[in-house]
């Protein structure tokens, strides 16, 4: 390893916690530091390429396969690197922040992977940054139990060979760390902060575990994207001397434009792919987001309405597993964010029923794997690919060559039968309130109405409102979408809610900020890229 120089970052408006200094070493902040200098400027100049691209998408409407790359398409004689053992069977990935609790479960909850989520399950406050930092290290080092105070309930670590291989998503590409700046007062990007910190002090001690440093990587919009990851990693291996390769990673297709170039995203991290994987509510928002202005053919019905089995989440979710294992990579499936009710078994039924099938079809479909939200699930999950892969740790070989997906099929939002309604409008109001609520006291995954929520969520929420107002939506009971009907539903709700939690509740939380912030969002005739940069600003922490 490189001997480090002192680092040129600065740690700025942050209380220090507890163990911080055990994550932020001078070794480890140097390496950041030459990260940042090394790879900022041209996710910079990433960053200002999505504004041209979004500029052109409002003048055509539309998108298509890249041309230049069609070659790449074409040769069918590249694949992605071979997988390493650890990551061979990943059949059930639980998803989740990584408070210590959250980490213990998560590792012991029976599913193949847990996705230790640094970006939309964690909400970025200076603590979940870097405490989650210290509860990886801990479980890696077996260092890590937990008590609940309020419950008294403890909780400890099952042994090694029995706990999930963790796969660590850090912050996109657009998000900024503001308490870590450089030299110039520029903040170092929450990305390069996350992987950063965790490759420094984990990425030996998990080979000596048998695995490996294994990431998901968020929010990417293009193989150019993919291609400085890709950079990152070359640099990063080489920096603390690990063979290269050692790094895998999969890419969550979950942006619009990343979908005309699944086969470019991994060939530009050939060497380090792992797979793809479809995340639903992410793919929506950036549906609406690059749609805005495309008239009535974009406007998408209420988010429950868009199921994966609607035309266009189809044609995307065949078209991913078609390409992951024609290049022989890991097709990764959605997210079934139900949670248990432990007071309503009728409840709880009904939904099993639901998550059961939608696993079952991602297994018939050729997945390989997909996601849950809460350890109940995991069983469900694990029967449903089980009956399809038997003892096999996946299905690559199931080459899916009956797929043929033209371009316009992935924004064929008109063939699906549905249409907004007022009922629809109300629940992103609700969900949009009650998240943004949460996040701003630091919390980035939330139960709300028997659904795990993560930024995602509010992200497609406070879109759908957005959408429908700017398209002079009509809902079934007669009423338009206008931001006055919303400002009456959004005043509504914080009414309902001050009375379902009570007012000494209710003042004590971020509510009235909540609802004023989703407003903003949903009616500013500016649309903004993405919620979190207006509400990390107002994140305390």
């Amino acid at each position: 390893m490189s001997a480090p120089a002192p680092s040129p970052l600065a740690i700025v408006d942050a209380e220090p916690l507890p163990r911080q200094e055990e994550v932020l070493t001078e070794a480890a902040l140097a390496f950041v530091a030459e990260l940042h200098r090394r790879f900022t400027p041209r996710r910079d100049e990433l960053l200002a390429r999505r504004a041209e691209r979004r500029a052109e998408i409002a003048r055509t409407s539309t998108l298509d396969f890249l041309p230049e790359t069609a070659a790449i398409r074409a040769d069918d004689s590249w694949k992605v690197g071979p997988c390493p053992p650890a990551l061979q069977d990943r059949r059930v990935e639980i998803t989740g922040p990584t408070d210590r609790k959250m980490t213990i479960n998560a590792l012991n909850s029976g599913a193949k992977i847990w996705l230790a989520d640094f970006e939309d399950a964690s909400a970025p406050t200076w603590e979940n940054v870097i405490l989650g930092q210290v509860n990886m290290a801990d479980a890696y080092t077996r260092n890590i139990d937990f008590t609940d105070e309020r419950t008294g309930k403890s909780y400890a670590l099952r042994p090694n060979e029995e706990l999930a291989t963790v796969v660590m998503r850090p912050r996109g590409w657009h998000l900024n760390e503001r308490h870590l700046v450089d030299a110039d007062g520029t903040p170092v990007p929450g990305a390069l902060v996350d992987f950063g910190l965790y490759f420094f002090h984990n990425a030996q001690r998990l080979l000596d575990l048998g695995k490996g440093p294994y990431f998901y990587l968020p929010k990417t919009e293009s193989h150019l994207e993919a291609r400085l990851w890709n950079e990152v990693f070359v640099f990063a291996q080489d920096y603390v001397g690990i063979p290269q390769g050692t790094v895998r990673a999969t890419v969550l297709i979950e942006t619009i434009t990343a979908a005309y170039e699944m086969e470019e995203i991994l060939y530009e991290l050939r060497d380090h792919a792992a797979g793809l994987n479809a995340g639903r509510w992410d793919y929506l928002f950036s549906i609406v987001k690059n749609f805005r202005d495309g008239g009535a053919k974009f406007v998408l019905p209420d988010r429950n309405a868009v199921t994966m089995t609607a035309p266009f989440m189809r044609a995307y979710t065949e078209l991913l597993v078609r390409t992951c294992h024609k290049r022989g990579a890991h097709a990764i499936g959605g997210m079934a964010a139900f949670i248990p009710s432990r007071r309503d078994a009728e409840v709880n039924k009904v939904a099993f029923e639901k998550v059961r099938a939608d696993k079952d079809r991602e297994a018939g479909d050729g997945f390989d794997g997909s996601w849950v939200a809460h350890p109940d699930l995991v069983p469900i999950a694990m029967e449903s690919f089980d009956k399809v892969l038997g003892d096999k740790p996946n299905q690559k070989d199931r080459l899916r060559e009956d797929v043929h997906v033209e371009a316009a099929d992935l924004i064929a939002v008109d063939s699906l039968d549905a249409k907004p309604t007022y009922n629809g409008l109300i629940n992103a109001v609700q969900v949009g309130i009650r998240y943004i609520e949460a996040w701003l006291r630091g919390l980035g995954a939330v139960a709300i109405f028997n659904l795990m929520e993560d930024a995602a969520t509010a992200e497609i929420s406070r879109s759908q409102i957005w959408q429908w107002i700017n398209a002079g939506v009509e809902f079934e009971n007669g009423e338009k979408a206008t931001p006055e009907l919303a400002r009456k539903v959004a005043a509504e709700e914080l009414s309902a809610i001050r009375t379902e939690i009570g007012e000494e509740a209710f003042a004590a939380g971020h509510w009235q900020q909540a609802h004023d912030l989703l407003l903003e969002v949903s009616l500013d005739e500016n649309y903004a890229d993405f919620l979190t940069l207006p509400a990390y600003e107002q994140l305390k922490g």
